[in-house]
């Protein structure tokens, strides 16, 4: 189901920019069953996908963990400048 929904939004943000190149990146570039798909879908239609080597799709997650490890460790600091920032649900592409 979640390869279904990957794929189906990938399509249609390719209809929608009238593209026909692809590039898959991060932890969701190794599933295999997504790769199949959406090199089967692009194939269909004179498409291509790209792909970095199996090892460098990794979860992100790990880094972004990391990350707040370190900035933990080194203690409190000010990360703020004080103004507000605009939070934006579902904020459309073509708006920013």
């Amino acid at each position: 189901a979640v390869v279904d929904v990957l794929v189906a939004k990938c399509l249609a943000a390719l209809r929608h920019t009238r593209l026909n190149q692809l590039v898959v990146a991060g932890g969701v570039g190794a599933n295999r069953r997504l790769r199949s798909r959406l090199d089967a879908e692009l194939a269909q239609r004179r498409g291509r996908v790209f792909y970095p080597e199996l090892a460098l799709c990794t979860d992100n997650g790990a880094m972004i963990a990391f990350a707040g490890a370190l900035r933990l460790a080194a203690g409190p600091a000010q990360t703020s400048t004080g103004g507000e920032i605009a939070v934006r649900p579902r904020w459309a592409l073509d708006t920013i």
